[in-house]
């Protein structure tokens, strides 16, 4: 089994959460831009972030045979905050980048004034560097924020077909699906989505134009939840066919669209020493 996590944050993670996932079948990720949890304090720090995600974790990844990607973006949390959105300035520069296959995560925090203008000038920035964009849908007031979220969309130059929405459920799926963008569900242990319910919606709306993803990171979440999806799917008596689409070719389709996937991983030798950042691994 081959699996794509198109939605993941490894910053938080530890090197035995790489070897777990590849071991699960995890080939390739890409880890969206977010808030750390601590507030930042000036551009500079977004920077010195969007750096490691360019270099630091595509050699960790690849030390355990994962492709890893990311998308570059403002995120919504801290789009309200004045000392972060210069950074905004700054994104051009990081979006030519090769490993850089999205403009994301943006989007709807609390659907504030300040998070409409920075979704769309980010939309137009996809648009403007010929990417696609990963669209994060609030985790309140759901319905509400994913309609306000296809109102930008529709307005902007990006089409739908190269956007996704992320963090969906059973509420909102109906209407981000009529909208023609493609279809996120984030899987967690307590809150978002579930295994059974990821398949119930499966069951419901079909395999078309969706990622399952994990949405890993510093808080309490499972690196492992592709899989767990993967697996409940074929419990419920889904093929290996309907498998291999949503958790390897949609998210393959989708970031595809960037031009700049690529998913071979080079193998990566002793970094001093004989020794490498491995740690309790090969």
């Amino acid at each position: 089994m081959r699996i794509f996590d198109p939605h993941i944050h490894m910053t938080s993670r530890t090197t035995d959460d790489y070897e777990a996932m590849h071991e699960a079948g995890v080939r390739a990720v890409v880890e969206p831009a977010f808030w750390l949890g601590q507030p930042r304090t000036s551009p500079g720090t977004f920077l010195d972030y969007f750096d490691s995600l360019l270099g630091w974790e595509p050699f960790r990844a690849a030390q355990y045979g994962i492709a890893h990607h990311c998308a570059i973006a403002l995120n919504p949390k801290e789009a309200n905050d004045p000392h972060c959105v210069p950074v905004l300035d700054h994104l051009p520069r990081y979006l030519l980048k090769d490993r850089v296959v999205a403009v994301g995560e943006i989007g709807y925090d609390s659907m504030t004034p300040a998070e409409d203008l920075a979704l769309e000038h980010q939309l137009q920035l996809a648009a403007d560097h010929g990417l696609p964009a990963l669209v994060h849908t609030p985790h309140r007031d759901k319905l509400a924020g994913l309609r306000r979220t296809v109102e930008v969309v529709r307005a902007s130059e990006l089409p739908p077909e190269r956007v996704l929405l992320d963090h969906l459920n059973e509420t909102t799926v109906k209407e981000a699906k009529d909208s023609g963008s493609w279809l996120g569900f984030s899987v967690y242990p307590d809150t978002k989505m579930d295994e059974e319910r990821m398949v119930a919606v499966i069951k419901a709306f079909g395999t078309e134009k969706v990622l399952v993803n994990s949405a890993a990171d510093w808080g309490r979440s499972d690196p492992l939840k592709t899989r767990r999806v993967a697996d409940a799917l074929l419990a419920a008596g889904f093929g290996e066919d309907d498998v291999d689409l949503v958790l390897w070719r949609n998210p393959v389709a989708f970031y595809g669209l960037s031009g700049r996937l690529d998913l071979d991983t080079a193998p990566t030798g002793a970094t001093h020493e004989g020794n490498s950042i491995l740690r309790g691994g090969e």
